[in-house]
């Protein structure tokens, strides 16, 4: 019974990594509002290496249609500037020589339309990555049975308790889908 609860936390513990990633993925998805995190991917090329933005400026969303980058080196605002052009995010940063001033434009409804596809693809693989986690552990409970380490009740107690938590982290996914979902299509 020990092996199989440590099959089973390895499984959690590499869902739970699913539902981070998650989160990462959804929180970069642009909605109407504000949000420092979609700057995430963003590399500036500063002092002869590239750095995600977050490490040499700081970036607050002031308002609920401005995002604030102030560099904390003023000669590299020029820089920060350029990659967030190229990183292709649809803003249009506004320089005053001190900070970048982003203004988000209102989503028309169908790029919100878009953008909720591109979700909804998005929680498909998730989805599909923790259902692939649930059938790397059922393969090990089965291969333990056969292999006599384990009772063939104890193999259907652990292949359940697989199958509750597949079933509790993609509800996770979907709360997150729903949720971010509601926030996309809010004018």
């Amino acid at each position: 019974m020990e092996a199989i609860k440590e099959v089973c936390q390895e499984a959690e513990s590499r869902m739970q990594k699913v539902i981070e990633m998650t989160k990462k993925d959804f929180g970069a998805i642009r909605t109407g509002r504000a949000n420092p995190a979609i700057l995430d991917r963003v590399s500036v090329e500063c002092y002869g290496s590239m750095m995600p933005i977050n490490q040499v400026a700081n970036i607050s969303a002031p308002e609920p249609r401005m995002i604030l980058v102030q560099p904390w080196d003023k000669s590299i605002l020029g820089s920060v500037e350029k990659a967030i052009l190229k990183a292709d995010l649809g803003f249009n940063p506004s320089n005053d020589g001190n900070v970048i001033r982003l203004a988000i434009p209102q989503l028309t409804e169908e790029r919100r339309k878009d953008l909720v596809k591109l979700l909804k693809k998005d929680a498909e693989e998730k989805r599909i990555a923790i259902r692939g986690i649930r059938r790397d552990a059922n393969e090990i409970i089965k291969k333990m049975e056969k292999d006599g380490d384990i009772a063939e009740d104890d193999s259907k107690k652990g292949l359940d308790e697989i199958q509750k938590l597949t079933d509790k982290y993609i509800a996770e996914i979907d709360k997150l889908m729903t949720n971010k979902e509601q926030e996309i299509m809010e004018v």
